[in-house]
């Protein structure tokens, strides 16, 4: 990798910061009604505008007003699957970016089944998940503890580029290494901190920051890992003096916040390959 794309790649990440807290789309999720408010936050902080209807008669109606929709399984039940389906395929017929977060797919039939319908029957521009997740969308075997990952990100990036290659989504794996994907390229993102696995609903919130950053970046991939980098970034701001996930949980949020274009584009570590 030489430092030419590497800084190229950070400059990226600080222009679509910029993007999002210029224009402030919206971005439409149905999603985890554990974390729902966490989320919701997150995307504000990031500076992008966050709506949360799920009602299946008026999907399609928010998702025609929206710049992206993220759809997370969560917390599915038989009507929030049947919302899902409509407004993905409402978005797809709108060429509005659908980013999905298979939470627990490979745990129980109906997380697996779901997300598997979702990208079936709309069009998914990404899907981010653990690495458990990815394995089992991709039909390979792998080991879930509840909704947690079992497996290694790099266990699941062979599985992560056939999906890719099946669906042509954009695929990230998650973990103290992120590795995003689509069918040619690979980016590699290092920003993060522990302490982000010890609050509950970051994964959600980084799956609705790649919707604010694919709203204003059409290259989903570079939205994806840029994305990425800004919120592990802002975890990395939010650690400095943190005693333990309480404390963090707040600080990560006026991180987000207070986190510069001009920071991102120094401390984002992003490599291609």
């Amino acid at each position: 990798m030489n430092m030419n794309t590497t800084t190229t790649l950070a400059a990226r990440a600080a222009a679509n910061l910029q993007r999002v807290r210029d224009t402030r789309p919206l971005v439409h999720n149905i999603t985890n009604q554990v974390t729902i408010n966490f989320v919701a936050n997150v995307l504000l902080a990031a500076g992008a505008a966050p709506v949360m209807a799920h009602a299946p008669n008026e999907v399609a109606d928010m998702v025609a007003l929206a710049k992206a929709l993220v759809l997370n399984i969560g917390t599915l039940d038989d009507a929030q699957v049947a919302a899902m389906l409509h407004a993905g395929q409402a978005a797809a017929r709108r060429g509005i970016p659908i980013v999905l977060d298979p939470v627990g797919a490979g745990a129980t039939p109906l997380r697996t089944a779901t997300a598997q319908r979702i990208l079936a029957e709309t069009k998914v521009a990404v899907v981010r998940g653990n690495a458990s997740e990815i394995l089992a969308l991709a039909g390979a075997a792998a080991q879930t503890r509840g909704v947690d990952a079992a497996d290694s990100v790099e266990a699941a990036v062979a599985g992560g580029r056939e999906l890719a290659r099946a669906t042509g989504a954009v695929v990230a794996i998650t973990g103290p290494t992120d590795v995003i994907m689509d069918a040619q390229r690979v980016v590699r993102v290092t920003n993060g901190h522990p302490l982000m696995g010890c609050v509950t609903g970051t994964g959600c919130a980084a799956t609705a920051v790649i919707g604010a950053f694919a709203a204003v970046d059409e290259d989903r991939l570079l939205a994806t890992a840029t994305a990425l980098a800004y919120f592990g970034l802002a975890g990395e701001y939010a650690a400095d003096g943190a005693p333990g996930p309480g404390t963090f949980a707040v600080r990560f949020t006026d991180a987000l916040h207070e986190l510069t274009p001009e920071e991102m584009e120094h401390g984002a570590r992003l490599t291609e390959g």
